[in-house]
């Protein structure tokens, strides 16, 4: 996953967080998420009260680290108590801006499209799709998942309809920037992208790219070097 800011630069480092800047880094706000769901996977299990160390196990991540991204979000634990699981889920939902409802317009309504239409964890952790668009004209018009696939020439009506602030992308690599483009001047703030393309967004705009082939390459990577010497 490659996060960008709004000037196009990725990062993914924990710098300091500049005057305007969230106190919280990238890198922390990532490892903050993974938190989320043990902490979630925790509290389905009934544990009530863990420590850093329990957290940290979980994910393979020292309970230093884990310390120093918690206190982030405030005095929390306790010592020889530790941290109570719902508190702490709240404050990191607080924390991600995740503690309400975002609406996003998904673009591109291929394969790959139906699939995250089905996803069910966009909307258990407060992301709602609601529109759809297209530039097929034998798509648009019809309903997929309970929404109407609209032409992309509608773009700008539908986002001020929805009141979508994200969107995501599959549409192919060759059509992404002209995309992006038109999803910055329609007011969308947040662009969450599936295209292997390199992307440039405007000032306001925070762009997410996701390239699975990226992340098998690294994967293969791990196994080769990890592999048993023959």
């Amino acid at each position: 996953m490659i996060l960008t800011t709004p000037n196009g630069m990725d990062s993914d480092t924990d710098q300091p967080a500049g005057p305007n800047e969230p106190r919280l880094s990238r890198a922390s706000a990532g490892r903050l998420s993974l938190y989320l769901r043990s902490l979630e996977s925790f509290r389905r299990e009934g544990l009530g009260k863990l420590s850093s160390g329990q957290l940290g196990e979980s994910l393979g991540v020292s309970d230093a680290q884990v310390r120093k991204d918690l206190a982030c979000l405030g005095h929390l634990g306790q010592p020889g108590i530790g941290y109570s699981t719902n508190e702490l889920i709240d404050a990191i939902r607080r924390a991600l801006g995740i503690d309400r409802e975002w609406k996003a317009v998904l673009v591109g309504v291929g394969n790959l499209a139906r699939a995250l239409l089905r996803y069910r964890g966009f909307q258990q952790q407060g992301f709602r799709l609601v529109a759809l668009c297209d530039n097929d004209a034998a798509k648009v018009g019809t309903t997929i998942e309970g929404l109407r696939v609209e032409s992309l020439d509608d773009l700008t009506a539908v986002v001020r309809k929805t009141g979508a602030e994200l969107a995501i992308l599959t549409v192919p690599a060759e059509a992404a920037q002209a995309v992006v483009d038109r999803l910055a001047a329609t007011g969308i703030r947040g662009l969450l992208n599936f295209a292997p393309a390199a992307l440039k967004v405007p000032h306001g705009v925070n762009l997410v790219t996701v390239d699975l082939t990226v992340q098998l390459e690294q994967l293969a990577f791990l196994v080769q070097w990890s592999a048993p010497e023959r």
